[in-house]
Formats: structure tokens, C-alpha cells, sequence
């Protein structure tokens, strides 16, 4: 008995230390949680085995003790792991940094150095395969780069000279060169990962919930204990023994760990699922808020639309013109002029077609010789001057809907016509598909002109516009519908549209690119992707849901584990919780957390 309380003591001193620790640094704080109680269990338990063992009457349970520690430390170990396996979020963006960059000299050869020895301006060679080593600009060479691990963009994205390159991604098929911007902190890497780590370490409402109901729960294991122990001393007549063990096996088996675990974890798992696709979080609360959101508002330029102009509509007058023979026509004269309007020609023309004798028709138009044939490309108020029938009512239905319409003529004849607007994304119809699918209504504010807007609309599917505001209206008119009792969402360039996003419940940046320093936004998208505003409203709510089935489960299991563990079958069935059983069930409650919040999901 003797050599049993020696190495039980040797167990007690090593493998408690950590729980007498905590309670000691929980007692200093006034906080109590599971060290507390893990401590009294297990310092109760060892004081009543080595009395027994000195001459007190009763059963010793040194073996309990024993494997109450054990399995405690082994719980926590595993804990411990699923916890950093969970936040790792900083420790692979710092990863995505090679240790050093091809340093390009004076004299046009190369020397490998340390990243903290490049400068801004200096000239670093990437080659295929390699990671770029610093944000910068492209100044030789081009490739296509693979920025999915910092913007969440799948497919590797075309670079050529003057391009700008994040620190971070890595090269493709191409050598380039490339010129140092940014450095250190002031790089896009290093500020998503302040950003990451800043939206970790900030407290959320659902965490204060859980760490009041984490003291509530000790309060009740304490007194739980007490009343347990005091009850079968004075009811029951199975000794001193059994009643201690079922008071420690209360305390255990209602340790608050899962419980004070249950939220952040969800919070590091969705920060860095979030970062990792171009989610950029600055303000948790307003994230978390944002699963509330009643209605969203758009800007309209830039963001629904692509902010250029393109030919939405090719209208053909002769059956014997195609379609995209028309548009190649049309782009092959305008090719030499610099008007955004012929610019959306050219760009939206399938072939690149010669054209001799090009001359400008001042305030009509353009016109030239291409493949033998005289074409010119003109204004309605041409066709009016030069009394040039055209009863087409499509164009009526263009008109009205805002567009810019441009005639062709070739030889002579009116062959067909070119309808541009500003090009809707291709993603704009699906993403507000989504954000209706979650019942939250979708409206459009924008300066431009009340035709063009409705035609936006009408194409994507939104509920409300808003049209004709001029910039400094805008946070009015996110006012006015705040006013009628709805949570709104604003989401803008994050520059011109900056009070709007201050005034809004949440403030979405879209299209940041690699500016995330941008002070009145909550939350900051990289690419300029409206699905990424579904997709960051669903993580929202996918996140809380996370945290409430946590601090379900962290605190429903006590309602059956707690009268198991204190015996309240043990009179009619014989059935109760060994200790040891019980730490678990209470290590298993904490794995059980960390699991549910890494399977977090981001519907892209």
C-alpha cells in the first residue's frame, strides 16, 4: 500500500501539475473553469486514498486517481491537437513565402538573398514554378500566375508587363521580372495575416454567451458535487468512498472545456477558410451580424457590372449578314479610334479583320475599306441627316432600355445595328439567385440613368433599384431603407462609396484587389466577384450555426452525463459513472467540438 501511494504521489505531482496550475492561475483571475474542478476532483481523490492508506477507514481508489489523470492528460493532448489543427490558418499563410529571392544585379546577373534583404525597387527573376517573392509589378516577361492560396480564384490568371503580382503566388509557364512595390508589413500577405489574426483573437456576442454559461456550468459542477457528496453521505450507507468518487466523478464529468472551446474554434475555422478565398474579415462582430441581413444593396459599376463597355445586342436588317460578320465589319473601323464606345466594339468582335482608308465622321462615326467593301459605323443622328430609313422596333426596345445603338452600313446599304451598355458579370445572376434562395432582398443603387438601370435588373433579377444618386446621397438612401426596419448590407469599391459602407449594418468592399487596408468596410473582398458576397453571407450563417450545434452538444450532454455521474441510478439499476469513464466523456465532448467546427464549409 505503501509503494502504491508513492508512485500514485509521483502521478499526482507530475501529471496533475498542469490542473493544479490552472487552478491556481483561474483562482488568481476569479474565473473558475475546468481547471478548477479538474484540480479539487483530483486533489480530493488523492487526499482520501493516502488517508486511507494512514489509517482512515474506507476503500482507497488510487487506480482511479491514476487513470483519471491519465486519461485527462491524454484528452487534452488530443484537444490540444484538434485545436491547432484548427487554427493553422496563420501558420500556412506565412508558409506560402519562399526563404529567399534571384536578386538581379547592376550588371544583369542574379544572386540569391534572403527575403529581408530586398528593398522597394529592386528587381528579383521568378522562374517557372517558383514562388514570387514580394509584391510587385512585372517589368520583363510574361506568365500566368496561380493566386488561388490568396485570392481564392481557381484558375491561374494571364500576367504580362506591367501587371501587378502578389507576394506569395506561384509562377507559371514563364520566367518574369519582377519589381519590388511592397514589403514586409506593408504587403498584402502580411496584412491578411494581421487581418487573420485580428478577427481570431476578437471576442464575438455568441463567445460572451458561452463563456457566461462556461461559469454558470462550474458554479453548478461545484455545488453539483457538493450536494452529491452530501446526499449519499446522509441517504446513502455505501461509505465515505463511493461518495467521494461520485462527488469527483460530478466534477469531472460537468467540466465547461468543450463549452469555452465551442465558439473559437468555429471563429479560427472560419477566419481562415474566409482569408484563404479572398474573404477578408476586419470587423467579427459585423460578420457574424451579417447572417442577419434582411437586404442587400449594390453598387452598380464595377461591381454587377464589369465597368466597360461591350455589345450586348447584334441586330442583322439583311439576311444574308451574319451576326458575327456584322460585329467584325464594325470592329475592324473602329479599331483606330479611341472612343470607349468603339473600344466595346473591338473588344467584343470574335476576328480582327484589316481596314484601309479609315477617316473619321466628325460626331457621327467612323468609316473605312474593309475586305473591298465601304463600311461605316454610325450614330442614329446620321441615319436622321442622311434621311436613311430605319423601322427596325428593336431598336425602340434597345433605346428604352438605356443602350447605346450604332448603325452598320456597308456599300451604302443599312445592314444592322450594334447595341453596348456596360457588361453585366457573368456571375451576377446566379449570385443573386443565391442571396433570394436566403430570403434576402436584393436592391440596386446606382448615378446611372433610370433606363440602364432597370434594364441591369431585369437581366439579373433584382428586387428594387434605385437609380440617379448622386455620390454623397447614397449613405441617405441606405438610411432610408434601414428605415423601414430591415438589416441592410452595402457592398461598393470601398472608395467612392465609402460612407454608404459606414452607414450600412455591414460594409462589404468588393473588388479590393490587393488594397485591404481599407478603413470603413467590414469586411473586404479581393476579387470583384459578386458571388463572393453570397458566399461570404452564407459562411456567416453556416459559422453560427457551427456555434450554436457546438454549444448544444458542449452543454446538452451534462444533462444526461451529470445524474449519471452522481448516481441517481445506481440505487434502482446499479449504474453509475466511474471516473474515469467520465473524463471521457468530457475529453470526448471537446474532440467532438473541434471536429464539428473543421467540417465548416464555404459554398463558392
Amino acid at each position: 500500500m505503501y509503494l502504491l501511494a508513492a508512485l500514485s504521489s509521483i502521478i499526482y505531482g507530475v501529471g496533475g501539475t498542469p490542473f493544479l496550475k490552472g487552478l491556481v492561475s483561474e483562482a488568481r483571475s476569479r474565473s473558475p473553469g475546468m481547471m478548477t474542478l479538474i484540480a479539487i476532483a483530483i486533489t480530493a481523490a488523492y487526499a482520501y486514498s493516502v488517508a486511507t492508506v494512514f489509517g482512515l477507514q474506507g476503500t482507497d481508489f488510487f487506480w482511479e486517481l491514476v487513470t483519471l489523470i491519465d486519461i485527462m492528460l491524454f484528452g487534452h493532448w488530443i484537444e490540444m491537437k484538434s485545436v491547432m489543427g484548427a487554427g493553422q490558418a496563420l501558420e500556412q499563410l506565412a508558409k506560402l513565402m519562399p526563404s529567399d529571392a534571384h536578386k538581379v544585379l547592376a550588371d544583369g546577373s542574379t544572386q540569391d538573398v534572403p527575403l529581408g534583404e530586398l528593398q522597394k525597387g529592386d528587381k528579383v527573376l521568378v522562374k517557372p514554378g517558383e514562388k514570387v517573392p514580394a509584391d510587385g509589378m512585372i517589368v520583363q516577361g510574361q506568365t500566368s500566375l496561380n493566386e488561388s492560396m490568396l485570392t481564392g480564384e481557381s484558375k491561374p490568371v494571364a500576367k504580362g508587363v506591367g501587371a501587378g503580382v502578389i507576394g506569395g503566388s506561384i509562377n507559371g509557364e514563364g520566367s518574369i521580372a519582377v519589381e519590388v512595390t511592397r514589403m514586409g508589413a506593408d504587403s498584402f500577405l502580411s496584412q491578411v495575416i494581421d487581418l487573420v489574426r485580428q478577427a481570431q483573437d476578437s471576442k464575438s456576442r455568441t463567445q460572451d454567451l458561452a463563456n457566461t454559461a462556461a461559469k454558470w456550468l462550474t458554479i453548478i459542477a461545484l455545488v453539483g458535487g457538493g450536494i452529491t457528496f452530501a446526499a449519499w453521505m446522509v441517504f446513502g450507507d455505501l461509505g465515505l468512498a463511493f461518495a467521494l468518487e461520485r462527488t469527483v466523478t460530478v466534477m469531472v464529468v460537468a467540466c465547461p472545456h468543450a463549452l469555452g472551446l465551442a465558439v473559437p474554434l468555429v471563429v479560427a475555422v472560419s477566419t481562415a477558410i474566409a482569408a484563404q478565398n479572398g474573404l477578408l474579415i476586419r470587423d467579427r462582430t459585423a460578420f457574424e451580424g451579417a447572417r442577419r441581413t434582411d437586404a442587400i444593396i449594390f453598387d452598380k459599376t464595377g461591381t454587377l457590372t464589369k465597368g466597360e463597355f461591350g455589345v450586348t445586342d447584334t441586330l442583322s436588317f439583311s439576311p444574308g449578314t451574319a451576326d458575327d460578320d456584322l460585329l467584325n465589319y464594325a470592329a475592324a473601323v473602329e479599331a483606330h479610334s479611341e472612343h470607349p464606345i468603339a473600344q466595346g466594339v473591338v473588344k467584343s468582335a470574335k476576328e480582327r479583320w484589316d481596314v484601309t482608308d479609315f477617316r473619321a465622321i466628325p460626331g457621327k462615326g467612323a468609316e473605312g475599306v474593309v475586305r473591298g467593301a465601304k463600311v461605316q459605323v454610325v450614330s442614329p443622328g446620321y441615319l436622321r441627316e442622311r434621311e436613311i430609313a430605319m423601322s427596325d422596333p428593336r431598336f425602340v426596345t434597345l433605346s428604352g432600355q438605356g443602350k447605346t445603338v450604332v448603325f452598320v452600313l456597308i456599300d451604302g446599304q443599312l445592314r444592322g445595328a450594334l447595341a453596348l451598355a456596360d457588361i453585366i458579370r457573368p456571375e451576377s445572376k446566379l449570385a443573386i439567385s443565391r442571396l433570394k434562395e436566403m430570403g434576402i432582398r436584393c436592391i440596386m443603387l446606382t448615378g446611372d440613368n433610370r433606363k440602364v438601370a432597370e434594364w441591369v435588373a431585369k437581366e439579373i433579377g433584382l428586387d428594387e433599384v434605385i437609380a440617379e444618386v448622386l455620390p454623397h446621397q447614397k449613405a441617405e438612401k441606405i438610411k432610408e431603407v434601414q428605415s423601414r426596419g430591415l438589416i441592410v448590407a452595402m457592398t461598393g469599391d470601398g472608395v467612392n462609396d465609402a460612407p454608404a459602407l459606414a452607414q450600412a449594418d455591414v460594409g462589404i468592399a468588393v473588388g479590393a484587389g490587393t488594397d485591404v487596408a481599407i478603413e470603413t468596410a467590414d469586411i473586404i473582398l479581393v476579387k470583384s466577384n459578386p458571388l463572393d458576397v453570397s458566399a461570404i453571407i452564407g459562411l456567416a450563417r453556416a459559422t453560427y450555426r457551427k456555434m450554436i450545434q457546438n454549444l448544444l452538444w458542449a452543454t446538452g450532454y451534462n444533462a444526461v452525463a451529470i445524474p449519471l455521474a452522481a448516481g441517481v441510478l445506481y440505487p434502482r439499476f446499479g449504474i453509475a459513472l466511474d471516473p474515469a469513464l467520465a473524463a471521457v466523456l468530457m475529453s470526448l465532448s471537446t474532440v467532438i467540438c473541434a471536429v464539428n467546427a473543421r467540417m465548416l464549409k464555404l459554398r463558392k
